[in-house]
Order: C-alpha cells, then structure tokens, then sequence
C-alpha cells in the first residue's frame, strides 16, 4: 500500500503559498472589482464561464455574486453563469458545435457595458475565445482570469489576471481564492445583506 508522506503535502500547499505571494495583479483586480460594482449600479449584466473545473467556478462565483455580495440598501447584482443551463450547453454542442456554447448565450444575453468574465487554466479554449469575440462585438467588457502564459487572453480581454504557475490544480485553486477575495472586498464596502451561516 502506498503511504503518503507529510513532506509531500506541505510541499503542495508551499506551492500554492508561493504562487499567491508572486501574484501581482492586486491593482489590476482593483479595477475589475470596481467595474463589477459600476455594473451593479447601472443595472448591467455579469456573465461567467468556464469549462472543467473552471465551469464549477463560474457557477460558485456566480452563486456568491447573487447572494453573498449583497449589500444593505445597495443594489443587487445581474449575473448568470453561462455554464449552467445543460440542456442550453447540449443543444448546441449536438446541433453546432461545443465552441459555440458560451458564444450564442452571449448574443442571447448581452448588450453594451455587460461584463463578461472567463476561468481558464490554459486561456486557449475555443468557446471562451469564440465567446470573447461576439462580446467584443456587442461592446462588453472582456475580463480573463488564466495560468501563467495566460494563452489567447491577453490579446482577447480588457483585464486579464494570470495565476503564476503551470499547475493546473493550483491556478484552478487561486482563482476561487481571488474569487473570494472580490466577495469579501464587496462585503468589506458596505453592510452585507446576509451573514454566514
């Protein structure tokens, strides 16, 4: 039977240690958590996708913006997961193509000054770049969040936060990290509607 050692699960969590301390996109973050609070009080909309792992962080992301972010006397915000709607997602996988999953949402969903926000580790997946494209076209905001080479990103979003590392798991970890990081700063300006329970 195999025996795991301690070393190699503090050697693990010293590498996401590592990686939150070499991040260096705390400004960059700034200003994507003020766009998201412009939204909010325009009564603009906020789509979140992703894929794999990626997808279970929009939907938690997504969850938190709608309902641990909200504040007293404040207003709500808009957002929708785009990876939630399974017969949606299938339908057009089986009809089209996988790529267009996220992209013809958006043409159903978006208008100019919407926020669109991708999880990618690798930011080369064909449906969050397909989707970047037909946002850009409606005039939404761009924002990635991706690994450290960030992939189409960069050239693609308006704000893009890459996770220093190669290692899926790590940036997979980091984004919901800076995912909480926005909640918390959010709750942090005002009076939460909810506490915790």
């Amino acid at each position: 039977m195999l025996e795991i050692k301690k070393s190699t699960i503090d050697s693990i969590l010293q590498s996401h240690v590592q990686s939150i301390q070499n991040l260096e996109n705390s400004s960059t973050l700034l200003k994507i958590i003020n766009l998201m609070l412009k939204a909010r009080n325009k009564n603009k909309q906020i789509f979140v996708m992703g894929n794999g792992g990626s997808a279970s962080t929009a939907s938690h992301f997504t969850a938190d913006l709608l309902k641990t972010a909200l504040l007293k006397n404040q207003k709500r915000f808009r957002a929708l997961s785009l990876c939630d709607n399974i017969p949606v997602i299938s339908a057009w996988s089986n009809d089209t193509s996988y790529s267009e999953i996220f992209s013809q949402q958006i043409q159903n969903f978006a208008s100019s000054g919407d926020l669109l926000i991708a999880f990618s580790g690798s930011g080369k997946s064909k449906n969050l770049i397909d989707a970047f494209k037909t946002a850009k076209k409606l005039g939404v905001i761009c924002i990635g969040f991706s690994g450290f080479s960030g992939g189409f990103f960069p050239k693609l979003c308006d704000y893009v936060i890459k996770i220093p590392s190669n290692d899926m798991l790590i940036i997979e970890s980091l984004h919901l990290v800076l995912c909480h990081t926005i909640i918390s700063t959010i709750r942090s300006s005002g009076k939460p509607l909810f506490k915790y329970d």
